[in-house]
């Protein structure tokens, strides 16, 4: 079944990606102007609000459109300057002092003040009227008090040391807004419009089709990260939707459009020998794939099936069917190029090995029942899986359920729309479910998925370890790396041992692009391929 869907769905795609041109790019290619460029995206946002927004599809525009107090390099550890040209911590660490660069200003041509970056955390915070309620509020920290003690200083005050502060700060929730044109548009800021500081200015946006960005021209205050500070290169910036995979891997070799990090894994080989197209690949790309278990459910709560699924399923096979090879097999929750990555936990998590699996559930009392599932206490080992539909999911489900039944465990699948799936998951109906996760450290991981105050979404599984809780708070307020360090590991090791989750798949990062561009190189920080676009230019 496995391998009669890849030859009908993936080779098909690639033959037809071979072969069709893509007609709706046709009039745009023959009349593009000289200095613009065109990205490819599979999908787009509901609106493009910092503060409402926590889709990929949303951040890949809005940290083009405004800038951060900070800016992460392409290591995804070292931060760099942004709107704040330095900054002071205070021994408590509760107190952070950023000093503003003095030559900024919004779009409009406003100048960028302290009292910018007061209104802007405040309103990502849910401290400004109307009150604005972010999913991700809790990444700026436990705020005490933004306030602004000159022009261009800005003292930012905890209720206690945040140790992820900066790293967060860098991402696109915390880019500035301007109050008076969010309290203009109200609930259609994002929608109708947008003024930020950022190299590209807000064109127009049709939903579901196409965003245009127009360069800041005064805007001389990029990240040292890149190797252009502003303005930009490139003139004018258009984001097209094309849900179709085939189309855009059509459009990409045809020159009708630039730049894309949506090519399906199965064509990146073959993209690759293309002499006109080149690639980007981040190698500190952490958006890793994972199977849930909701820990207090009947059969999943027992730590023996959650054990015995990590060695059923051959996640070295997985990632090469269901990504085409391009994606890492992965073992902890925490990728091993990521800050806090403790080695020891990996070794803790078991190896794909089926007869293994069948023993330490025979000797764990769980019986092979007459129809291949087995049975403990009048129990069957039988657990109800919920996922969003797509490609992936269902491709990863179908094997894993594979793997699983092999091992005397059955595992029924429920896929839903994403227009649904979001609702569904945040209820208690379901034993397991699948998704990918973004992240920049162990702590940053951890802290959002596994503190016990985050039941019962994003922390679906229903963990509720105190001990867990003691050691996420204690990372999260730690100054001392090395501390910090040492009890991150420790959550890493009692999830290893536990097996919560069944992490299967490290995805990764390739951003490809026509030889018309230059200065393509993938970035990832939340997902996003093109960091702030500055260094694009258009060369033929």
């Amino acid at each position: 079944m496995i391998k009669t869907w890849r030859r009908a769905t993936l080779g098909g795609l690639a033959a037809l990606g071979l072969a069709i041109t893509a007609p709706l790019f046709e009039a745009g290619a023959q009349t593009q102007p000289r200095n613009q460029i065109t990205f490819m995206r599979e999908i787009d946002s509901d609106r493009y609000d910092p503060h409402r927004s926590t889709a990929l599809a949303g951040g890949e525009i809005i940290q083009m459109l405004s800038d951060t107090l900070v800016s992460m390099d392409f290591d995804m550890r070292t931060i760099r300057p942004g709107l704040a040209e330095r900054w002071e911590v205070s021994p408590d660490g509760k107190t952070y002092t950023f000093h503003l660069r003095t030559n900024v200003t919004f779009c409009d041509g406003k100048p960028f003040t302290a009292e910018d970056v007061v209104y802007s955390i405040n309103r990502w915070i849910g401290r400004t009227t109307p009150r604005v309620v972010s999913p991700v509020a809790w990444r700026a920290g436990p705020v005490k008090e933004i306030r602004a003690t000159g022009p261009h200083t800005v003292e930012y005050e905890l209720n206690e040391p945040f140790g992820e502060l900066l790293p967060q700060l860098s991402q696109y929730f915390g880019v500035m807004v301007d109050r008076a044109t969010v309290e203009r548009l109200g609930d259609n800021f994002g929608v109708q419009g947008f003024n930020g500081t950022g190299p590209y200015c807000w064109g127009n946006w049709t939903p579901r089709s196409e965003f245009v960005m127009t360069r800041h021209p005064t805007y001389r205050w990029g990240p040292p990260v890149l190797q252009n500070q502003g303005p930009a290169h490139v003139e004018r910036i258009v984001w097209r939707v094309i849900p179709e995979a085939a189309a855009r891997v059509a459009a990409l070799q045809a020159g009708q459009a630039d730049i894309t990090q949506f090519i399906p894994e199965a064509f990146w080989d073959t993209m690759r020998r293309v002499p006109t197209i080149r690639s980007s690949t981040q190698p500190n790309y952490f958006w890793d794939v994972f199977l849930g278990f909701k820990v207090d459910k009947p059969v999943v709560s027992d730590p023996v099936i959650r054990r015995a699924a990590h060695m059923a399923v051959d996640r070295v096979g997985l990632t090469r069917a269901v990504w085409s090879g391009h994606a890492l097999p992965a073992r902890n929750i925490i990728n091993p190029n990521a800050l806090d990555y403790d080695a020891q936990s990996d070794a803790m998590v078991p190896n794909h090995d089926p007869a293994a699996a069948r023993r330490m559930l025979d000797e764990a009392g769980w019986r092979m029942g007459s129809d291949g599932v087995r049975v403990k206490d009048g129990q069957r080992a039988s657990f109800l899986m919920y996922g969003i539909t797509n490609l992936t999911n269902q491709r990863s489900a179908e094997i894993i359920q594979q793997g699983l039944r092999q091992v005397g465990i059955e595992m029924r699948v429920q896929m839903f729309d994403a227009t649904v799936a979001w609702g569904r998951l945040a209820t208690q109906e379901f034993d397991a479910y699948i998704l990918s996760y973004p992240y920049i450290s162990a702590t940053d991981a951890m802290s959002l998925y596994w503190h016990s105050r985050n039941r019962p979404s994003p922390n679906r599984m229903n963990w509720n370890d105190p001990e867990t809780d003691a050691w996420l708070e204690e990372a999260r307020r730690g100054t001392d790396p090395a501390r910090r360090a040492e009890v991150t590991a420790l959550i890493q090791r009692r999830l290893a041992e536990q097996a919560p989750w069944l992490t299967l798949a490290r995805t990764q990062l390739t951003v490809f692009s026509t030889q018309r561009v230059d200065g393509v190189r993938a970035h990832g920080l939340y997902g996003i391929g093109v960091y702030r676009g500055l260094d694009l230019r258009v060369v033929r």
